[in-house]
């Protein structure tokens, strides 16, 4: 899990940088459909990488497989969710488009997995 630590610190610094910057530099030089677009990308990413956190601190204190499962659908969730928006709002590189549903089905399904731990015995 030290490996999500760091994909935890990456991607929340990430999701900073890209709202302020269309916030701030990019908001006179790119339109505003793809200012929607990071803006959307950076919010999911923030929600799910504090996720990602919490489970991760959880799962130090409970190592479930459960939680290591949905982990790695929010890291995939994210990467192909919000790195496609980011990288269709400025290459307009329409393939991406593809991959943008495919990320927020994983975010969907990484929180459904998590109705899973509602059937184990969370103790400490």
């Amino acid at each position: 899990m030290k490996k999500i630590w760091i994909f935890i610190a990456l991607s929340g610094a990430l999701a900073v940088v890209m709202g302020a910057m269309v916030a701030h530099m990019l908001k006179d030089i790119l339109e505003v459909k793809d200012i929607a677009r990071i803006q959307t990308a950076a919010t999911y990413q923030m929600y799910h990488t504090l996720m990602i956190a919490i489970l991760a601190g959880l799962y130090q204190f409970k190592p479930l497989k459960i939680i290591q499962q949905s982990v790695w659908i929010f890291v995939l969730g994210i990467i192909l969710f919000s790195g496609s928006l980011y990288l269709y709002s400025f290459t307009h590189y329409h393939p991406l488009v593809f991959l943008t549903p495919i990320g927020g089905i994983l975010l969907i399904v990484g929180w459904l997995n998590l109705i899973r731990m509602g059937f184990v015995n969370l103790r400490f």
